[in-house]
């Protein structure tokens, strides 16, 4: 016992990450023993022959020493309070509360001792174990003075923790003594396997963190390297399949059922099992069941015009899971509260639609509001942690947002590199690919707190087509026929004006002046919410009529001439509505224009995307005469379009694409036609044929050729186009100017940039096309390429398809660009889509 005094001086310990400091002022390590229940079994453990089990226990009983001398309230102080550790926390810790504590600790020294036993008894320790347990010894040697006693408190936990690992060493060690006998351990050896670069790096993970989730252990994990693999290559896909695994040993994974057949999708009328679905006891879900339900003859009629449309065409029928994750009380739920109270309700506009176009379309349709009824929905069983989901998803498809994705991989564990594919996220402004590209985002300075999921660029669907990289997924507004036109253009009051602002807060700061001018020339009414008084930002002048109802609002919108924006809220529904409704839209211009650099609203977001005014859908596809776009902070501009709209006569418009029908025929070409789950092949010209040769002769001609009448190129019609959607006969090349990015390069031309298409033209026969001229051709990761640099002469083609980019531009750059055509007033769709 006096050569362990002399040996093992206890005053710092540090073991995996538990560090205690303190001074036991030469006390004998015999004195620890009268601590514990059974001093005999102590003595017993300190004299194994095995090196580092004698110096593990002299570091417990050292923990047990510390506490009992907490216990004691410092009676071990020197002649000062600040000198010793221990008189520091007197006063804090209590004589009955440290009792339990140290009956805590002396319970888990016990059951720590009694694994130790075992473990010392084991015949075949591996040298693993021997090494870890080398390394607790060596720890302990690098005893330190210190003072910190206001760690002791958490060390109940930590020697708990200990405990676990303690269990995991003897569990690894009996499982692989076990492997040795049954002559299984070569067979579990890490696979260095080219296709698999992470697994040898997910083995190490799970060696030290597999007790860290429950899930681990659900699925078999047992600390074996045999049971790492299994896990890692059959419930996750980091390691290579085991070849000798069989049917004989009952497989982790779940077994593969066959596929069910087909079922045909048929449009739907009746939304009354909808409206149960939708659920109730939230303002926000009330809100869109009372929109649902007044738009219902619309869908209806919209089904019937595209059924006819579509030819009794056969459809699958899928099944769908539809999250909305900003609703549920994981997410904090701040919209439902504020429904009644002049919030934002762009968001729930576009979800109710979303959900009315799936059932009316014939789909499978399922509805989660919380993370509970998500779990259900999966077939999560409850307690299993993050574990991720293992065979196939249930669903074909699962919509969602930003919230309920973040909820699938915190809550549910959904394995996202293996079911991601399946996901849509309807994302109002919009994720461009350099944002979505986890490791390019953050190494180029893309990275936000909404985008880097690694998707497919069109995963994404946006309330307006502000994004060609995304898909536009929309919303709808109410439709007129043609004799509530005409009810509506006798009964417009020419100098009645609605302002566009509901929260007062709209109204601070700089807005007199102008609604001084618009009050000259017409009388000015407001919706703006209040309680019980009227919100002393409006003006006096303005005749509010409160928050109204959406039947009410449409009757007010029926009677105006004018609805005018602020400049705030961006991109809503309102103004399609009110130009639905025969109003003239007038909206300030942004100069500069908003975007991340330069505006708070946007920071942020995973978007590059600059807004020339309040609703650039409004300015761009619409126009006048229905929208004016001016500058406010012109007195004279906007007196002049005050005048001008007064004079005006425009008749109720709402763009195709936000009808019932342009939305359900949008949505059903890409339920239909987008497909992430089948890899794209690399394209490859050589391997391409022209039209009708035998035996698919491989073409010499240009794979692009001019079109009549346009500066573009598009494909050529001799040779076979490989399967594709949009079908590449709605492609056409063209280049950008340097700075310019495709989206505006196929905008000025009156097309569309068409990101699936960038696949077929990053290669050097568009690049010979274009007429080109390239003295080097490199491959790189850059969001844009496929690009040239004409003083250069260097030409780069896109190595990560993932970034693919219409938004892409650089200043020394001209941009490949793949424009396609587009249906009249379906922008998401080219003439061949349907």
């Amino acid at each position: 016992m006096a050569a362990l005094r002399t040996r093992y001086p206890c005053t710092q310990l540090d073991i995996g990450g538990l560090e205690v400091n303190d001074d036991v002022r030469g006390r004998p390590f015999w004195k620890m023993i009268t601590g514990i229940t059974d001093g005999k079994i102590m003595v017993r453990r300190c004299l194994v022959t095995f090196k580092p089990f004698r110096i593990f226990v002299v570091g417990i009983g050292f923990f047990s020493l510390c506490f009992l001398m907490t216990s004691l309230g410092g009676q071990f102080s020197a002649k000062r309070l600040g000198d010793s550790p221990f008189t520091i926390r007197t006063e804090v810790l209590g004589g009955v509360e440290s009792r339990g504590v140290l009956r805590k600790i002396s319970d888990m020294l016990e059951v720590i001792l009694k694994r130790m036993d075992s473990l010392s008894k084991l015949d075949n320790t591996s040298t693993t174990d021997a090494r870890r347990l080398d390394e607790l010894s060596s720890a302990i040697n690098k005893f330190q003075p210190a003072g910190l006693v206001e760690r002791i408190q958490a060390i109940a936990q930590n020697v708990s923790n200990m405990a676990i690992r303690v269990e995991q060493i003897l569990q690894n060690s009996m499982v692989q003594g076990k492997a040795v006998r049954d002559g299984t351990s070569s067979q579990c050896e890490v696979p260095r396997d080219p296709r698999f670069p992470e697994c040898p790096g997910k083995v190490d993970w799970m060696r030290a963190r597999w007790t860290s989730d429950p899930c681990y252990a659900f699925y078999g994990v047992d600390g074996s390297d045999c049971s790492f693999l299994i896990y890692l290559s059959e419930v996750e896909w980091f390691c290579p399949p085991l070849t000798w695994r069989n049917h004989s040993s009952p497989p982790t994974q779940h077994v593969q059922q066959p596929k069910a057949p087909k079922r045909q999708a048929a449009f739907r009328t009746d939304l009354s099992v909808l409206l149960d679905q939708v659920g109730t006891g939230k303002e926000s879900l009330s809100f869109m069941k009372r929109r649902i339900h007044r738009l219902a003859q619309q869908w209806a009629t919209a089904a019937n015009r595209l059924d006819t449309k579509l030819g009794q065409r056969w459809r699958d029928q899928k099944k769908i899971l539809v999250h909305v994750g900003f609703l549920t009380e994981e997410s904090g739920d701040v919209f439902s509260p504020k429904v009644l109270k002049g919030g934002p309700l762009g968001e729930m506009v576009q979800w109710a639609d979303i959900l009315t176009a799936l059932h009316v379309l014939g789909h499978n349709l399922k509805i989660s509001m919380s993370v509970k009824e998500l779990q259900g929905f999966l077939g999560v069983p409850p307690g299993r942690g993050s574990c991720p989901l293992i065979g196939p998803l249930p669903f074909d498809l699962i919509y969602t947002d930003y919230h309920g994705l973040q909820q699938m991989k915190q809550h549910m564990g959904l394995s996202l590199k293996k079911h991601k594919c399946h996901i849509r996220v309807i994302d109002t402004f919009g994720t461009e690919p350099a944002y979505n590209h986890e490791e390019y985002a953050t190494l180029h300075g893309y990275r936000t707190n909404w985008g880097y999921w690694n998707l497919n660029a069109r995963q994404y669907m946006t309330m307006f087509p502000h994004t060609p990289d995304n898909s536009f997924m929309g919303f709808v507004s109410e439709e007129l026929n043609e004799t509530e036109k005409r009810s509506i253009q006798q009964s417009k009051v020419n100098n009645m004006a609605v302002v566009y602002g509901k929260e007062a807060s709209m109204w601070k700061q700089g807005k007199e002046g102008f609604l001084q001018i618009l009050h000259r020339y017409m009388e000015v009414h407001g919706t703006v919410y209040y309680e019980t008084q009227r919100p002393p930002e409006v003006p006096a002048f303005v005749k509010n009529h409160g928050l109204l109802p959406q039947h009410e609002l449409q009757q007010l919108l029926r009677k105006a001439k004018l609805f005018i924006g602020f400049g705030f809220p961006y991109e809503g529904p309102a103004p399609l509505e009110a130009i639905a409704n025969g109003c003239i839209f007038l909206q300030p211009k942004f100069q500069p224009p908003h975007s991340s650099l330069n505006h708070e609203f946007f920071r942020g977001k995973p978007t590059s995307r600059e807004v020339s005014s309040q609703h650039p859908y409004a300015e761009q596809y619409i126009g006048r005469p229905h929208v004016m776009t001016v500058d406010y902070n012109n007195s004279l501009e906007f007196d002049s379009a005050i005048r001008e709209i007064m004079r005006s006569k425009v008749e109720p418009y709402l763009p195709y694409e936000y009808t019932c029908e342009g939305m359900l025929e949008r949505v059903h070409a890409y339920i239909q036609n987008q497909n992430f789950c089948t890899p794209e092949p690399p394209f490859i010209p050589a391997n391409l044929s022209r039209q009708g040769s035998a035996g698919g002769s491989r073409i010499t001609g240009p794979l692009f050729v001019a079109l009549p009448n346009s500066t573009t190129l598009g494909w050529a019609s001799n040779v076979t186009a490989p399967p594709a959607w949009p079908p590449l006969s709605s492609l056409r090349l063209l280049v950008s100017q340097e700075g310019q990015s495709c989206v505006d390069a196929c905008q000025s031309a009156g097309l569309i940039c068409e990101p699936a298409h960038f696949l077929f033209i990053n290669n050097k026969e568009a690049l010979r096309g274009l007429q080109v001229q390239c003295e080097v051709v490199d491959s790189e990761i850059n969001h844009i390429l496929p690009a040239f640099s004409v003083v250069r002469r260097e030409c780069g083609l896109q190595r990560e398809p993932l970034l693919f980019s219409c938004a892409g531009h650089s200043p020394k750059y001209r941009r490949l660009c793949p424009c396609r055509d587009f249906r009249r007033g379906q922008v998401a769709l080219c003439r061949d889509c349907l």
